[in-house]
């Protein structure tokens, strides 16, 4: 799991606030990938197409700031999409498996 380090002394507020939104949407997604639980139902839930969806939406966040991020923004932000689309990957693979 992609891990942040939110309040590192070397970022500022935008990039605390930045790296706090892309964090929502990375935790959903490796929630509905059933990597993490639910923190409400305290159970482990899996429903790929809501995961696809948070990709998407990091997907979207990235096309639209192009040119508009900090260095540690897009590295975050990079670093955060490569390890949804590998663990996506790996729970689409196992619906092939148990196919």
């Amino acid at each position: 799991m992609y891990v942040v380090q939110f309040y590192s002394l070397n970022m500022n507020t935008d990039d605390q606030l930045f790296t706090q939104l892309l964090s929502i949407f990375y935790s959903s997604a490796m929630m509905t990938m059933g990597k993490l639980k639910n923190p409400v139902t305290d159970q482990i839930e899996r429903n790929l197409e809501q995961a696809k969806q948070s990709i998407d939406i990091l997907e979207l966040i990235k096309e639209k700031t192009k040119n508009n991020l900090t260095d540690l923004q897009k590295r975050t932000l990079e670093g955060l999409l490569t390890d949804l689309r590998l663990n996506y990957v790996d729970e689409s693979n196992k619906d092939l498996i148990h196919s």
